[in-house]
């Protein structure tokens, strides 16, 4: 006889049985997992500055876009979710149409870091990095793509040195830091944040990341593990899914000033929208962005809510503005399917038509 909710005894029999062989198919599926790495794509370095290295990614073709590509990432995590695995790589697609891409690794900050400012970030490493790719191809400015924090980087070197930017990419990128449905905003509005740098000196990444497993706390701790048990007769599916597990886990530590320096002035102060950003001795002014914008975000974006990211469209200065709105949440845009297809055909598209 069924219940109430329509669970008979042979049902929940079956299930039960189910459950047994994936669980049993599972100890098998371990023995057999390879040891899982993230960044698919072949790299090299072509300059440093301490621990803050430049790579460019080698494609199976060489570029055919004249004008390179930099993509700068946030500093939360390590920047290869963008080439997580072969099939889900943003980086691959970009270098399959052609375009010459490069990204800025910030390693990890220890004890020796703890005074790095945003200055040190986006003028020294940024800029440094922006530099060489101006020097090594002999052009007054190249084309940068900012992601995440990485891209509020972008937007204030943009705005700072805009004659060596020649089109500039934000992707899920925090601009109106003060939306109401800005879940870390709000716990950051208040926080006494001289009083936490002072106390930890930089800030651990195990802090960072509970602190962002709170904001999903059933779908982020629970859900994804319960469901890894309907995927363990199958070792791909769970190759991809520890691959996830070692991206989100693998996360540098914050260098505290630089840390104290981004929550007062972007955080509290939403700085982009009231202004009072400054970067060493230079306040930044996104009307100064006068070159072309493609602004990307994704509709269902826990950690940068999409209204976060289209306030960039009424700051800018420039005329030549475009958006791509994706159906997809915060890591979605890098590894789904239909980000696979839709984001780097955009990407490339949108600089072609820019390129003369």
């Amino acid at each position: 006889m069924n219940g109430p909710l329509n669970f008979g005894a042979d049902a929940l029999a079956n299930e039960s049985l189910q459950m047994q062989a994936k669980l049993a198919a599972g100890l098998e599926t371990l023995r057999q997992v390879d040891d899982v790495d993230y960044g698919a794509t072949a790299r090299e370095e072509i300059w440093r500055d301490g621990k803050v290295v430049l790579y460019r990614f080698v494609g199976e073709k060489p570029p055919t876009a004249k004008v390179p590509l930099l993509i700068s990432y946030a500093l939360v995590n390590r920047p290869y979710m963008v080439d997580l695995q072969a099939d889900r790589s943003i980086v691959k697609g970009l270098l399959e149409r052609g375009e010459d891409v490069y990204i800025i690794d910030w390693g990890y900050p220890d004890r020796s870091d703890r005074f790095l400012t945003l200055e040190d970030y986006i003028e020294r490493f940024l800029g440094g990095a922006v530099d060489h790719l101006r020097q090594r191809f002999g052009l007054e400015a190249i084309n940068l793509l900012g992601i995440c924090q990485g891209g509020s980087f972008a937007l204030c070197y943009a705005s700072l040195h805009p004659e060596r930017i020649r089109n500039l990419i934000t992707m899920v990128t925090p601009v109106d830091f003060h939306t109401a449905d800005n879940m870390l905003s709000n716990w950051t509005r208040e926080m006494d944040v001289d009083l936490f740098v002072d106390t930890l000196g930089n800030v651990p990444a195990d802090l960072m990341n509970a602190c962002y497993l709170t904001l999903k706390p059933f779908r982020l701790n629970l859900q994804k593990y319960l469901g890894l048990v309907d995927i363990l007769d199958d070792k791909k599916a769970v190759e991809d899914f520890l691959r996830m597990e070692k991206w989100i886990f693998d996360s540098p530590d914050q260098a505290g000033e630089a840390f104290r320096q981004f929550i007062k002035q972007f955080y509290q102060g939403n700085g982009f929208v009231n202004g009072g950003i400054t970067i060493g001795e230079n306040e930044v002014h996104l009307g100064l962005i006068e070159m072309p914008v493609l602004n990307i975000f994704a509709e269902q974006d826990h950690l940068v809510p999409p209204d976060a990211s289209r306030a960039l469209k009424g700051l800018v200065g420039t005329d030549d503005y475009t958006e791509l709105s994706f159906r997809g949440g915060h890591i979605g845009i890098y590894v789904s399917g239909r980000a696979q297809k839709e984001v780097p055909q955009t990407i490339h598209d949108w600089l072609s038509q820019r390129s003369k």
